[in-house]
């Protein structure tokens, strides 16, 4: 593990967890595996050696649940949705160097020599532990066979994760009042001897090994809570036979639990690439044996797994350690908790049946937040930030710049770059290696986003138009300068939107694929002459996005009438009534933060001094607040909620600092806070002082 910044001497690797096959995909998947595409081909253009790679995981008990009902072998239930999931990747522009699966040769032969290397080295033991049973089905009940109590926070769990509370991982045994998603009845626990691993001895490299981590800070500070609680050591086996084998055991109803060969996967899939291209182009060895750089994108839900099993594996067996782990927030449909169950999702081929670019929700997912921040999906929102950013400011000044230059000069002008563009160009240049060494997808496409903002604003300043007959040699001088920023703009946004890339890339007649340019191409002269230019981006309509609304609004009622019909059924009327007014607000978050973290977070009293619409947007309103200090301009989503001519006058509470984001052309510096739909917005009871830190 290596904090050399990128780009480093050494091949690295890019991997997202792997999704479970026996689903459709929503975006709330794609969030991860879209941010993990936009991280490795934001490291190709540094010039970096990477892999992008991934896998179905094909066990566990999801899967062994599924297929069951289905009345259907596990493994041609897994390989099918495996199958669905290839298919769909592309049609996102996830582009994975090598795609497997975690029930192939290379998995399970790698899989077994890990865990018979951490046997051999003393790392495992036999212990008696307790297993929930089925009387009536005669069977042992491994993970999503068992539904019962967590032990820690008293939430419903289910086999080995407390998913609906602290979302801990649970240890066979571990769940209260266990019951047989088998038969409903009441399971009870029997002793049987299973294989556990030693992680408790690996408490002291996983200290120092958090310390080093890269990432985001959920992932270096959710697991340091669990080492200084004492680890647990780790139940290997699990009962069923859908699996991969034990090592040298003859038990075939006994086999290795999921999480030990799913992040397997990840050398897994690198050796294949490896093996397809062959090790002198890429050589899978280097990265997990030897030097090279590992980055995990995961979901925040299985940070444990990552930071805690899987480098005590990695280190027990001698193979190399993640240099960085990424955990992406949730998401949230409409400011409510994504629920498959109700279809408050919105689904990959939902999202593509609606004949939109692929692109628009790269952009989105990965520019709206940080990646560890939950991000709240709705078509409105969507439309805002297409129409406002890639509409009104990427694809406006791709269109009028190369527009004007085809028509005054059927392409390029003959000049040299003047000295304030090239210098901003390098400016964005520079904040696209910070942003990828600080593992900010949002910062990669804002540089972008930024740049071509600067050119928008750059030649409404210059107005070529007004100077192409007295000032010919300026005009060309303005011109030439448009269109090196287009084509930057082109390269730094690829990462983000690789095929709208591609095809400014086409319009500008370039030679080779934008895909294969690193970040200096952004300064290398755009071909002399191209053919007239296309629009990229196109707005989306309003009436657009109410359709969309009411479809979304009716799958949800849909489903929510079908799953009361059959809680009236196994559940008393109060019962209900309490999961009804409680699912729609947001569950707490388990990630806690200390004091000093919270210190970081500058909250201030603010006065609204002055408010007006912003012409174009619906839902956006500019603010002048004054803080105490200085008076800020701030953009909130509060122009139908409110009579702006009313706000004057009024305190706010305002988060002072958060980082500049440009909506509809207009910077905000700072976020009011409000509550709910409707924006209430959060004021002071008191006499407190404009300016004053909320504390």
């Amino acid at each position: 593990m290596s904090n050399d910044d990128f780009p480093t001497d050494r091949p690295a690797v890019v991997t997202c967890g792997l999704p479970y096959a026996n689903g459709d995909l929503h975006i709330g998947h794609l969030r991860g595996y879209i941010g993990a595409d936009a991280f490795n081909r934001a490291l190709q253009t540094l010039g970096q050696e990477t892999a992008y790679v991934s896998g179905s995981d094909m066990h566990g008990t999801p899967v062994a649940v599924n297929a069951e009902q289905e009345g259907v072998d596990p493994e041609d239930f897994a390989l099918e949705w495996h199958r669905q999931y290839e298919e769909t990747f592309p049609q996102f522009n996830v582009d994975f160097d090598n795609y497997g699966h975690t029930h192939d040769e290379t998995n399970t032969e790698l899989t077994q020599d890990i865990v018979r290397t951490l046997d051999e080295e003393g790392y495992v033991y036999e212990k008696e532990i307790q297993v929930a049973y089925d009387p009536d089905a005669d069977q042992y009940l491994p993970d999503r066979y068992v539904e019962g109590t967590c032990p820690y926070c008293g939430a419903k769990a289910r086999g080995d994760e407390c998913d609906e509370g602290c979302q801990r991982h649970l240890e066979p045994g571990e769940v209260k009042d266990p019951t047989s998603t088998i038969t409903g009845n009441p399971a009870e626990y029997r002793e049987r001897t299973h294989k556990f691993f030693r992680v408790s001895e690996f408490a002291d490299y996983l200290t120092e090994f958090l310390d080093g981590l890269e990432g985001t800070s959920n992932a270096r500070n959710q697991p340091r809570q669990w080492i200084e609680e004492g680890l647990q050591d780790w139940c290997l086996t699990r009962d069923m036979e859908w699996g991969i084998d034990y090592p040298g055991e003859d038990d075939e109803d006994i086999v290795l639990y999921v999480w030990v060969d799913a992040p397997v996967e990840y050398v897994a899939s690198t050796k294949q690439y490896s093996e397809r291209v062959g090790s002198d182009e890429y050589d899978w060895e280097r990265v997990w044996k030897e030097d090279g750089d590992i980055v995990h994108v995961i979901g925040r839900d299985i940070i444990q797994h990552h930071t805690v099993f899987w480098p005590a594996m990695l280190e027990g067996a001698d193979y190399n350690a993640p240099r960085g782990i990424a955990a992406t927030g949730f998401i949230t449909i409409n400011g409510k908790g994504l629920s498959t169950s109700r279809n408050r999702a919105i689904w990959a081929e939902e999202y593509l049946d609606e004949g939109f670019h692929p692109d628009l929700l790269r952009y989105y997912l990965t520019t709206t937040g940080g990646l560890q921040q939950d991000v709240d999906f709705s078509w409105d929102s969507f439309q805002e930030k297409v129409n406002g950013e890639l509409v009104g400011t990427v694809g406006n000044f791709w269109y009028r710049s190369l527009l004007f230059a085809y028509r005054n000069y059927e392409g390029t002008p003959e000049a040299d770059v003047s000295e304030e563009v090239h210098e901003r160009i390098e400016g964005a240049i520079g904040e696209v290696r910070e942003a990828v060494n600080d593992y900010s997808l949002r910062g990669i496409g804002r540089a972008a986003t930024r740049l071509a903002q600067f050119g928008n604003e750059y030649i409404q300043r210059n107005e070529p138009w007004k100077l192409t007959d007295e000032e010919p040699e300026e005009a060309a001088q303005v011109i030439r300068d448009c269109v090196q920023i287009a084509k930057a703009v082109g390269v730094l946004l690829e990462p983000i939107a690789p095929d709208k890339a591609r095809q400014l890339w086409e319009q500008l007649g370039e030679e080779g694929t934008v895909a294969d340019a690193h970040l200096e191409d952004a300064l290398e002269a755009p071909p002399r002459s191209f053919d007239e230019p296309g629009e990229l981006f196109a707005k989306i309509e309003d009436d657009r996005v109410a359709e969309l609304n009411e479809k979304l609004e009716e799958r949800v009622a849909a489903a929510s009438d079908d799953e009361s019909e059959t809680e009236s059924d196994d559940t008393d009327g109060d019962e209900s009534a309490d999961m009804a007014e409680t699912d729609d607000l947001e569950p707490l978050l388990e990630d806690r933060i200390g004091f000093e973290e919270f210190q970081n977070v500058d909250i201030r009293v603010g006065r609204i001094e002055a408010t007006e619409g912003i012409d174009g947007a619906d839902d956006l309103a500019r603010l002048e607040v004054d803080i105490g200090f200085e008076t800020r301009q701030i953009v909130a989503g509060i122009k139908q909620l409110h009579d702006l001519d009313e706000l004057p006058g009024e305190k706010c509470v305002l988060l002072a600092n958060m980082e500049p984001a440009e909506l509809f052309g207009v910077e905000s510096n700072g976020m009011i806070l409000a509550a709910g739909e409707q924006a209430d917005l959060l004021t002071t009871r008191g006499d407190a002082e404009v300016g004053e830190k909320i504390r």
